[in-house]
């Protein structure tokens, strides 16, 4: 089985800096695995490689939709079992690398089978929330599918959404039918590798110093560009991107901007806390601690065992 080398960790680890320079020594294509830089317009925010990086290291999967438009891991494993396809037919090795571990998860461990959004049910939930609140809808969901409510938060929208989207169109739970996964890719030989700091406090630093630096290059500037385009609606999943949404609540004038700078680090702390909680849950994944002087040498020798594999 031919190589695909996932290279995975959470936010702020510092993957897309690592994959430039692998890229640099060994015969490797990025194929990108996040959920934010499929979007033209969020880069600073999503932490997209400049133009001229882009230029020089051509991204699969970046920049590819509107912010208008929907994307789903169904519409990823296409894309990525397609694109991996071409990569080893020019005779080299994809590297995906990225932090949306729905992604990572569709593609090597399958698809479960889930009923396509309804127009209707969405809009009497989101009718629902508007009343009563996103928190209570969770309570809700806690009571018909504890499993599922357990893994969201009680403000994430989008998933208390689609949970309760799905028991009422199916009747079943939906951490019942994810369990039933559909296993769409056989025949590769996935390489998965962790690139992330061992302990959580200077992850933490890194994301606060992070987001400042982002504010600094502009991200309170293209959040508002937006903003100003009256065809976006807060719910799409491009303006519920962490960042972005925090900084939107403040261009609606419901907070102040010191408040929605303290509440972007704060909520892209938690997914990197959820990112890790999902990384260390039993799977087989080999680990390098970004901030060991050794792990660079050590994660490159490892690449280099698996091409010579190949």
């Amino acid at each position: 089985m031919r190589p695909v080398i996932l290279l995975m960790g959470p936010t702020a680890a510092g993957k897309t800096d690592l994959a430039l320079e692998l890229v640099e020594q060994f015969p490797l294509e990025v194929i990108s695995v996040d959920s934010a830089m499929v979007y033209r317009g969020l880069d600073i925010g999503s932490g997209k490689p400049s133009p001229e990086v882009l230029a020089r290291v051509p991204h699969h999967l970046v920049d590819i939709l509107d912010p208008s438009e929907r994307y789903s891991a169904g519409e990823f494993v296409r894309d990525a079992e397609r694109l991996i396809a071409a990569i080893h037919g020019r005779n080299k090795v994809p590297l995906l690398v990225g932090g949306t571990m729905l992604y990572f998860k569709a593609l090597t461990q399958g698809l479960a089978v889930l009923p396509q959004a309804d127009a209707t049910v969405r809009a009497e939930l989101e009718a629902r929330a508007s009343q009563i609140g996103w928190p209570a809808l969770h309570a809700e969901l806690s009571r018909i599918d504890p499993v599922a409510a357990g893994r969201i938060l009680v403000n994430d929208a989008q998933r208390i959404q689609r949970a309760l989207e799905v028991h009422r169109l199916t009747g079943r739970r939906l951490s019942e039918l994810q369990a039933e996964h559909v296993r769409q890719t056989p025949n590769l030989n996935f390489v998965p590798l962790i690139w992330s700091p061992a302990e959580r406090a200077p992850l933490y630093d890194r994301i606060a110093a992070r987001f400042m630096r982002m504010l600094q290059a502009g991200l309170l500037e293209e959040v508002q560009r937006l903003f100003a385009r009256k065809d976006l609606s807060r719910e799409l999943p491009s303006l519920r991107a962490v960042g972005y949404r925090q900084l939107l609540d403040y261009c609606y004038g419901e907070c102040s901007l010191d408040d929605a700078i303290r509440r972007g680090i704060v909520a892209t702390r938690h997914l990197a806390r959820r990112q890790l909680i999902w990384l260390r849950a039993g799977h087989p994944f080999e680990w390098f601690d970004a901030l060991e002087l050794s792990a660079l040498a050590r994660i490159k020798a490892r690449i280099a065992d698996s091409l010579r594999a190949r």
